[in-house]
């Protein structure tokens, strides 16, 4: 009986702490436009929320096309009055599929990369 239960414990501890540090990152919470999003009109800019605040020197987004070509115009930011908000402006996009890349450095230190698509239907 007390091996079984030992064992339960292990697992349980192993599991909350696995859990815990999987919380303390940064993630994606909303996007605009969103992940896999179908749009009529192309957007001027892509802005991205996290759970917890960025570490402005050390986050960046960047927008490409199906040809891998750089569409924003560079300017990516974490926006001060909202500090959990990451955007960049965009050139105009005429129809067809995109990407974002996004690298953010939460304020506990934590580095998160990630990308997803979107694509635009109509001309910009």
């Amino acid at each position: 009986m007390g091996v079984p239960r030992l064992l339960i414990g292990v697992v349980l501890a192993v599991a909350l702490t696995w859990t815990s540090q999987a919380w303390s990152h940064a993630y994606l919470v909303r996007s605009r436009p969103g992940a896999r999003a179908s749009l009529a009109r192309a957007p001027e800019r892509v802005e991205l929320w996290f759970n917890e605040r960025l570490e402005p020197a050390y986050s960046g987004m960047s927008v490409w096309n199906a040809a891998a070509q750089r569409v924003d115009t560079g300017d990516a930011r974490v926006e001060s009055a909202e500090p959990t908000q990451l955007s960049v402006r965009v050139n105009a996009l005429p129809a067809g599929a995109y990407t974002v890349r996004y690298r953010v450095l939460s304020v506990d230190g934590h580095l998160v990369e990630s990308e997803f698509a979107f694509r635009v239907r109509g001309a910009p």
